[in-house]
């Protein structure tokens, strides 16, 4: 995997990647912005796709990063909270398992900051919430395999 960022103008740039490009505009949304949401959205695809993959539609799907940043610099990440929120006709406890593999397993940007960040999160599914902040053990993940899922290319 390769990126490129090149100046353009004032404090904005373009990230180039293999199969697109987009605008990174500081400080309308800064560098850690940006990483934050990579970070999530890598789980929220997983969200989508192994469901799919066991016969299942998530619909309502947010997941939300809350950050606490170190004071001193470089102000790494502390504590991230992720809030899994969304809807789907399996049991509770297949949807903890969905986010569990996304988390400990297939998550590249979660399992890549886990061992740096202390990591908790919550799951509200159906509207009802079936796990609230837990802690994440760091280290290399769980082991909890859905086999491949094919999620967004890496």
């Amino acid at each position: 995997m390769r990126v490129s960022v090149t100046h353009q103008e004032d404090m904005k740039f373009k990230a180039q990647t293999a199969q697109s490009s987009f605008i990174i505009d500081c400080p309308v949304i800064s560098p850690v912005e940006y990483f934050l949401a990579g970070l999530i959205t890598c789980s929220a695809t997983d969200m989508i796709v192994m469901p799919k993959k066991q016969g299942y539609e998530v619909s309502n799907l947010t997941v939300t990063g809350d950050v606490v940043r170190a004071q001193e610099h470089p102000r790494k990440f502390d504590t991230l909270h992720i809030t899994f929120s969304f809807d789907a006709s399996a049991d509770n406890k297949l949807a903890a398992r969905w986010v569990m593999a996304s988390l400990e397993t297939y998550c590249s940007t979660v399992n890549t900051v886990r061992e740096s960040v202390n990591i908790s999160y919550t799951i509200i599914y159906n509207s009802e919430t079936i796990k609230e902040n837990e802690t994440m053990i760091s280290g290399g993940g769980s082991g909890t395999e859905f086999g491949d899922i094919g999620g967004c290319p890496s």
